[in-house]
């Protein structure tokens, strides 16, 4: 083991995208960690859903094991502790519900072909600051301005403190600026093979919320976590590479220098557009971002260097050529967002789907394709049980497990009366 490291912290997400784990001393490593299924039946709440699949919540709740490869441990952001995520496993075979699972699946799909996927992501979010009752507010920076840099948009240093710490802990940042809200950030993470892109932004998620709170500050991933400014993505750059290391997207010989393999690609995106969002926009926080208007990909359509396009192809070619999948926002499991984007690509492949032709409008208001997202998570949730191919693909337990737990997140929305209703109805009624 590393003598740098007195302990590890071992991570693995779930299906809420959170960091479940432990710390082990650095030199008991290697005998396995046991964690209880019951995880799999909580929610954001921490009230259980009984039967949840994966839970094993009418078996007594037993033991799946953490297991880690040790050259992938690194240097985490706390005093000599190494970090590393973890696969699961039950009984020897990899825990079906496990978000890391599906994208282990998505890849080897690809590799079947003769084809490596590759991910880059960005990541977006807004920096809080206490605001003396209890709650958060967004950080004052009344000299930010969009595609900032320094002092006026982070003028407390902790975007500075994030992109150092990061560097550190072996996860790479490509570009840091400022968005078109305040106190509003963009994270791009480096390229890289899926799960390590996977791994890198879901470990980036801890660090920046970490370090945000040593100044007593709260760094959310939230879709739209205020009404009045623009909301936070996640999107997920996905190129293809071929067994000799070249970038199966690009073709110098079509019209517009893409593949006819990425227009397969571009059409499964499209054809599973609404029960993508069943997994990419996991709450119900979420579709009050994919509307019109919002750059957020809302829309089934695509386009060339088109930010009002769900899919965006940027107009480098070469080893550059890629997809942008625009949809997701911070709440989505990345591991999961980044399976079924490559998943749905595949089933365009696998399909011989016929691209659609790319959005020529604005496509902010309306857009050619006349197809949007789900208006809300329940209706979400019931279009993506409704694509059994993309379930399928995904992972049936998977799948069924997420839904569990998000119509329980739905029924608890349901029933709870909000800051709205009250500001709206009681000095009426």
């Amino acid at each position: 083991m590393d003598a740098r490291f007195d302990r590890i912290r071992v991570l693995w997400p779930d299906h809420l995208g959170l960091a479940r784990g432990k710390y082990v001393p650095a030199a008991e490593l290697g005998r396995g960690l046991r964690h209880c299924t019951g995880v799999w039946a909580l929610g954001y709440s921490r009230e259980m859903v009984p039967g949840a699949p994966g839970s094993h919540f009418f078996e007594g709740l037993p033991d799946m094991t953490a297991r880690v490869d040790e050259p992938a441990i690194r240097p985490g952001w706390e005093d000599r502790t190494g970090v590393v995520v973890a696969d699961l496993e039950e009984r020897g075979e990899p825990v079906e519900v496990a978000p890391r699972t599906a994208l282990r699946r998505a890849v080897a799909a690809w590799t079947e072909r003769g084809l490596t996927p590759q991910v880059g992501i960005e990541l977006e979010a807004y920096l809080l600051e206490p605001d003396g009752n209890g709650g958060w507010r967004p950080l004052d920076t009344p000299g930010a301005f969009v595609y900032g840099t320094g002092s006026a948009v982070d003028p407390m240093g902790v975007v500075d403190e994030i992109w150092a710490t990061a560097e550190r802990s072996d996860l790479p940042i490509e570009s840091v600026n400022s968005e078109y809200d305040t106190p509003q950030f963009e994270f791009t993470l480096h390229y890289r093979d899926a799960l390590g892109a996977a791994d890198d932004a879901f470990l980036f998620k801890v660090l920046a919320r970490e370090v945000a709170r040593r100044h007593g500050l709260l760094m959310t991933f939230m879709g739209k976590p205020f009404s009045d400014r623009g909301g936070s993505g996640l999107h997920v750059n996905v190129s293809l590479a071929t067994e000799r290391g070249a970038n199966a997207f690009d073709d110098p010989s079509s019209e517009d220098g893409i593949s006819e393999l990425a227009r397969r690609c571009i059409a499964g995106m499209v054809e599973h557009h609404e029960a993508l969002a069943g997994l990419l926009a996991p709450t119900v926080n979420a579709y009050k971002r994919l509307v019109p208007g919002m750059l957020s990909g809302c829309f089934a359509n695509w386009g060339h260097d088109h930010r009002c396009a769900t899919i965006r192809v940027p107009p480098e070619r070469g080893a550059s050529t890629r997809l942008e999948h625009r949809m997701a926002d911070g709440a989505a499991v990345v591991h999961t967002a980044v399976a079924a984007v490559l998943q749905a690509a595949l089933l365009g492949v696998r399909d011989e789907l016929t691209c659609p032709s790319p959005e020529h409008g604005d496509g902010f208001e309306t857009s050619e394709s006349g197809r949007c997202v789900p208006a809300d998570l329940k209706s979400a949730l019931d279009v993506l049980e409704g694509d059994k191919a993309l379930c399928e693909a995904v992972g049936t337990e998977l799948v069924a497990q997420h839904v569990a737990i998000k119509r329980a997140e739905w029924d608890r929305f349901r029933r709870a009366t909000t800051d709205w209703e009250l500001a709206e109805y009681l000095p009426f009624l």
